[in-house]
């Protein structure tokens, strides 16, 4: 769980940093430069990989729907959406992540999709958020983002059942090519607005790139592994009480304490729920923590 943790404190850092820092600079523009980042990080894993063709076109299929689409859509949402509307309908990628693994393993099992509710109202708590007042075509974009994301995490899972000899670093590598391959198609079309990024938006890229997207999904999905779907469902919102308490501290933006502390304290509560040693004993065994994770 500790990826789990380490990612969400990158993540939460994030936010500020796309808002801030890379504020005006067209969105399709930043997903192929940040996810082209990722790739040239993982390169070497490919071209020390030994081909496996249904293993690896599985892969590059899963990077297409978990990074390519979701960033695509997610972005777009954005030109529809407030953004406490887009913060509030995010809030869903833990029911999804739990209704996925149940329908897939074929059983309901409350505890986690208690928790992935509980996690839901803490986060919701955080944003203040009361409900959702945007355009119907912003809100489907944005869950449809949602359950991409969600899809490739309880999808990487179960592909490492089917190709245990696959490692991490060489599967993440062909993740990330069919999610470039996605956004880049996105960007082509924009490719002369590269010359007008400044230092500053090239500095904030490769941090994006190469650790908030190359390293962290990389660890998101290995974390994935090492954890039953009750507490991944949870993990998935931890980043937003900590985007907000980075946003108050590190850019100086305004936040409530009270409810960041009572929201976080909710969602601790959920991941507590879902890590009892309960949950644990019915979570199948395919979903332990293998020997090579």
């Amino acid at each position: 769980m500790r990826h789990l943790v380490l990612v969400s404190i990158v993540w939460g850092a994030s936010f500020g940093l796309l808002k801030h820092a890379l504020a005006g600079v067209d969105p399709d523009l930043v997903n192929a430069l940040r996810m082209g980042m990722a790739l040239l990080v993982f390169l070497p894993a490919l071209l020390r990989s030994t081909p496996r063709l249904a293993a690896d076109w599985e892969f590059v299929a899963l990077g297409a729907v978990q990074f390519g689409l979701m960033y695509s859509l997610y972005n777009r949402s954005f030109a529809l959406l407030q953004g406490h509307e887009v913060a509030l309908a995010t809030l869903l990628t833990p029911l999804y992540v739990s209704l996925l693994d149940d329908l897939l393993q074929r059983r309901f099992r409350w505890r986690f999709l208690a928790a992935a509710i509980l996690s839901v109202g803490g986060a919701a708590l955080c944003v203040g958020a009361g409900r959702i007042e945007g355009a119907l075509t912003g809100l489907a974009l944005l869950q449809l983002a949602n359950l991409c994301f969600a899809v490739g995490q309880v999808w990487y899972r179960r592909a490492f059942r089917r190709h245990p000899g696959k490692g991490d670093f060489e599967a993440m590598a062909w993740a990330y090519v069919g999610g470039f391959a996605v956004v880049l198609a996105a960007a082509l079309p924009k490719a002369g607005l590269v010359a007008e990024l400044s230092a500053t938006h090239w500095l904030t890229l490769a941090w994006l790139g190469i650790v908030a997207s190359g390293a962290c999904f990389f660890w998101w999905n290995r974390g994935a592994r090492q954890v039953n779907a009750g507490v991944l469902a949870v993990m998935n919102d931890l980043k937003i009480p900590l985007g907000v308490a980075f946003s108050l501290l590190v850019f100086r933006e305004a936040a409530n304490w009270p409810r960041l502390l009572a929201g976080t304290s909710v969602i601790a509560a959920a991941l507590w729920l879902a890590s009892r040693e309960g949950a644990r004993t019915t979570a199948p065994s395919a979903f332990r923590t293998s020997a090579a994770a």
